[in-house]
C-alpha cells in the first residue's frame, strides 16, 4: 500500500504530493493525519523557505472522501481534522504553492485557494462541488471566494455548484498563473526558486501582512507594516541586502 502523502525536501523547497490517484486524492483519514505530520517536519527543518503543495495522478484533489462517510456533528471533522491543516499553512513562515491541475473540488478548493500563491494548468478548475449534495462550502472557502472575486461571483458560484476554469480564476484574482499542462511543475518549480532565493523573514512578514489587511484601516496598516519593518531593518538579513546592494553583488539572505 502507496504513501497516501509524499513529502520531499530539496534544501530550501519541500515538495507534499497527495498521494492517492485512484481516488482523485480525496482525503481520507491516514492523508489527513499525514498532511499534519508533514507539515510538522516542514516547520522543523530551517532550511525551508517554499512549499510545493500538488496531487499526483489525474487531479489536484477532489475534496474529503465521502466513502468513509461524514461524521456527525461534521463541524468535528472541520475543526480537528482540517482546520489544524488549513490554519497551519496560513501561519506558516513559509510560503506555500498551490500547483493545481484536473480539479481541485471541495476541501481540496479550500486547500488549493488557502495557499499564499496558486498555479494552474490552462484545463484545470476550482469546483464549488457542495451544491450537487445540498451542502455549502467549508474549510473557508466562502472567505477566500468573496476574497477573491467579490461577493455576488462568488455567490453565484457557489449556488450554481460551478467549475471555475483556470482562465476565469486567473481574471478573477484566485490564482497567479496559468501554464499549460505539461510546463505546469517547470514553471511552478521556478516560481518556487525565485522566492526561495529572497529574504525569508521579508517574506514571512509580507504573507503576515497581506493575510491581515482585510477590515484594517489605512491607518493601522501603516502601523502594521511599521511594526514589521522595524524588526526587519534590525536584522542581519537586511544588513545583508543593503551591503549587496552597495557592492553591485546578489545578497545572500540566510534568514537571520
Amino acid at each position: 500500500m502507496s504513501d497516501p502523502l509524499l513529502l520531499t525536501i530539496d534544501g530550501a523547497i519541500a515538495r507534499v504530493t497527495l498521494n492517492r490517484p485512484d481516488a482523485f486524492n480525496a482525503m481520507n483519514a491516514p492523508l489527513r493525519d499525514a498532511f499534519r505530520d508533514a507539515i510538522s517536519k516542514i516547520h522543523a527543518d530551517k532550511n525551508v523557505r517554499v512549499v510545493i503543495l500538488s496531487g499526483e495522478g489525474r487531479g489536484f484533489c477532489a475534496g474529503t472522501d465521502l466513502t468513509e462517510g461524514l461524521p456527525g456533528p461534521v463541524s468535528l471533522l472541520i475543526d480537528r481534522e482540517y482546520r489544524p491543516i488549513l490554519g497551519a499553512i496560513a501561519d506558516s513562515p513559509h510560503i506555500w504553492i498551490a500547483q493545481v491541475h484536473g480539479s481541485a473540488a471541495g476541501i481540496g478548493a479550500a486547500l488549493a485557494m488557502n495557499c499564499d500563491l496558486v498555479t494552474m494548468a490552462e484545463d484545470a478548475n476550482i469546483y464549488m462541488a457542495f451544491a450537487a449534495i445540498g451542502l455549502v462550502p467549508d474549510g473557508g472557502s466562502t472567505w477566500l471566494l468573496q476574497r477573491g472575486m467579490g461577493a455576488k461571483r462568488a455567490l453565484q458560484a457557489i449556488l450554481e455548484g460551478r467549475k471555475i476554469p483556470a482562465k476565469d480564476a486567473l481574471d478573477y484574482g484566485l490564482v497567479n498563473a496559468t501554464h499549460p499542462m505539461e510546463a505546469l511543475a517547470t514553471e511552478t518549480t521556478a516560481l518556487a526558486e525565485r522566492l526561495s532565493a529572497g529574504a525569508p523573514l521579508a517574506a514571512a512578514a509580507a504573507k503576515r501582512l497581506i493575510r491581515s489587511m482585510d477590515g484594517m484601516s489605512y491607518h493601522d496598516a501603516i502601523a502594521a507594516e511599521a511594526s514589521e519593518q522595524t524588526a526587519l531593518s534590525e536584522s542581519q538579513d537586511s544588513q545583508e541586502g543593503i551591503a549587496a546592494f552597495l557592492q553591485k553583488r546578489k545578497p545572500e539572505f540566510r534568514g537571520l
